[in-house]
């Protein structure tokens, strides 16, 4: 199957300058980026795509197996590097992708020369010593809730995860997202998610690594991203004056500056 077509992979920008690959987190797709990617299109090749499962990437491609660990969405992400003949890649991934990005690059170091984590989370339920910010007791009723009712749960949850109430439209635009995604997808998605404990990961990433989170955020909390820090080798955070999950959208402006400095430096 062509990685391309599979992924929904898209390009735009200056094809002189560096890549950024953008990888999307859970239940969203390659829409939510465009705000950064706006800001940065003079300055950088960027390269967008759909997780199999999300957005408009080949329906055909989704296998439950394949895609019921972590693993198999950092597959995907080589194997799009390969497609494209990238090398020296700076890789950012929002929410989840963080991880994924994390195996992808600990995978192919030739090709992704930076990773850039907003908002990641190794964990996310509690453990000793350590706050993902969830009890399994939570996990367990989110995964039911999503499972029972996705639509319900997306209109629901879209909001908490957006944060920044004043702007309603921005968490719309998250529910709109959330119900492009197919449902049966969804589940599986979120199951390797939220289930998830990639925190043995983190010490095999060997690329300058930037994570940025926000300073108020539900879904990882700011313990999570000095966690990711101090367990990446020379890794450094920043702490964007912001609320949510999703910096990006909500505060693209500061998201973009930063990944440009990273990805430039």
């Amino acid at each position: 199957m062509d990685v391309v077509s599979r992924n929904n992979v898209t390009r735009m920008g200056a094809a002189d300058g560096p890549t950024l690959l953008l990888a999307h987190g859970f239940g969203c797709d390659q829409h939510l980026w465009h705000p950064v990617a706006a800001l940065l299109q003079n300055r950088f090749d960027i390269v967008l795509f759909d997780h199999v499962g999300s957005g408009n990437a080949d329906p055909e491609a989704w296998d439950p197996v394949k895609y019921s660990s972590l693993q198999g969405y950092a597959d995907d992400v080589v194997e799009i590097a390969e497609a494209l003949d990238l090398h020296d890649v700076t890789l950012v991934g929002h929410s989840v992708a963080a991880m994924i990005g994390a195996l992808a690059a600990s995978r192919a170091p030739a090709r992704f020369g930076k990773l850039a984590m907003i908002t990641p989370s190794p964990r996310y339920i509690d453990d000793d010593g350590y706050r993902g910010g969830f009890s399994r007791a939570d996990i367990d009723e989110l995964l039911e809730s999503l499972e029972s009712n996705y639509l319900g749960w997306s209109r629901s949850m879209a909001p908490a995860i957006m944060g920044n109430a004043d702007r309603p439209e921005l968490a719309e635009d998250l529910t709109a997202t959330f119900c492009r995604t197919n449902p049966a997808a969804a589940k599986v998605f979120a199951r390797a998610t939220f289930l998830s404990d990639n925190r043995a990961d983190l010490a095999n990433v060997g690329v300058p690594t930037l994570i940025i989170d926000c300073r108020q955020d539900v879904i990882a909390p700011p313990e999570v991203g000095a966690y990711v820090r101090d367990h990446i080798p020379d890794a450094q955070l920043i702490t964007l004056d912001a609320t949510g999950h999703c910096p990006h959208v909500s505060a693209p402006e500061a998201t973009a500056e930063a990944l440009a400095a990273f990805a430039s430096a």
